[in-house]
């Protein structure tokens, strides 16, 4: 199929979030001002609506108006992939074909995790869905405490649909499954790390081909993904170690992430504001005084490094 070829994962691929306005409704502008920033910022793609993005407390007009604004935004400058999340086969090829319509360049899909499932029914799922796509899909399967989907799953349904190219994982100590998936599709799919990043030092030579991080950081996990490549560990330690409390903190807990990513990416100039659509956690003042902290810490960062705030100014 020639449009499987269409994508090309070499990096950072952040999940941008949901912008709201203090109404809770969706702040086009500042969504337009995100994908700029992850342009500028390196990134090799965007993805949304997904888990960083809140998109399980968004319509599913709100999902799709989210992919049609950060195509348009994009302006073919940087790719889109359109996340569908459903149990429902039928609703995730539904807005999988709108999102291609629309342009995005890849469709990312969750694994339904709502029940416990084996793979033979999961293999009838997304055999449904990529019979119905043109564009390349990439699989999500985050289940704490639970197995993800196999080599040979993996495998098995590229083999069916070539255009299966890619499946992020978020295991820990996956270092051996990455080998048996590339070793089980002769590197025809490739691996991308979920989980904010947090592993990829020790995943890049490995063989992950990319990793999917919230959007905050592009930047820093840009240069730190570049440099590992390049053999320069000690280089991209330096500043891998400088952003990962960040990281480690924010992802105790999803709606925690999503206070502390509004706020780095206001600290940073990139937000106007810090809007979480309800329902959603009360931060405690002791938790908000230190996401204050380490993102003051991002920022000395930045100016150690000699990084703009906000890259897409003036780009």
């Amino acid at each position: 199929m020639e449009s499987s070829r269409g994508i090309h994962i070499d990096g950072v691929i952040p999940v941008v979030p949901t912008p709201f306005n203090d109404d809770e409704t969706i702040d086009l502008g500042s969504l337009h001002r995100l994908i700029d920033f992850a342009r500028a910022a390196g990134a090799c793609a965007v993805c949304l609506p997904a888990y960083a993005s809140e998109f399980y407390k968004l319509s599913e007009a709100e999902r799709r108006l989210v992919v049609e604004e950060a195509v348009k935004a994009a302006a073919g400058r940087i790719l889109v992939i359109g996340q569908v999340n459903y149990p429902s086969a039928r609703l995730a090829v539904e807005s999988a074909l709108f999102a291609q319509k629309a342009g995005a360049t890849a469709i990312a899909a969750a694994v339904p995790r709502l029940f416990s499932l084996g793979e033979r029914d999961l293999f009838r799922y997304f055999d449904r869905l990529l019979k119905a796509l043109d564009i390349p899909l990439i699989i999500q399967d985050f289940n704490p405490g639970g197995p993800t989907i196999g080599p040979d799953f993996i495998a098995g349904l590229h083999q069916a649909h070539p255009h299966f190219r890619y499946v992020k994982l978020e295991d820990p100590l996956m270092g051996k499954k990455i080998k048996a998936i590339l070793d089980a599709t002769q590197g025809e799919v490739g691996v991308i790390e979920g989980w904010g990043g947090m592993y990829m030092m020790e995943l890049i030579p490995v063989g992950i081909c990319g990793i999917m991080p919230g959007l905050a950081l592009t930047d820093f996990l840009s240069r730190v993904f570049k440099l590992m490549r390049q053999g320069l560990k000690d280089e991209a330690y330096s500043i891998f170690r400088g952003v990962l409390p960040q990281i480690v903190f924010s992802l105790q807990h999803m709606e925690l992430f999503h206070y502390a990513e509004k706020m780095l990416l206001q600290a940073r100039g990139i937000l106007p504001r810090v809007v979480v659509r309800e329902l959603r956690m009360e931060i405690d003042k002791s938790d908000q005084d230190y996401i204050v902290f380490l993102n003051q810490k991002v920022l000395e960062l930045l100016d150690h490094l000699k990084m703009p705030y906000n890259p897409a100014v003036g780009a």
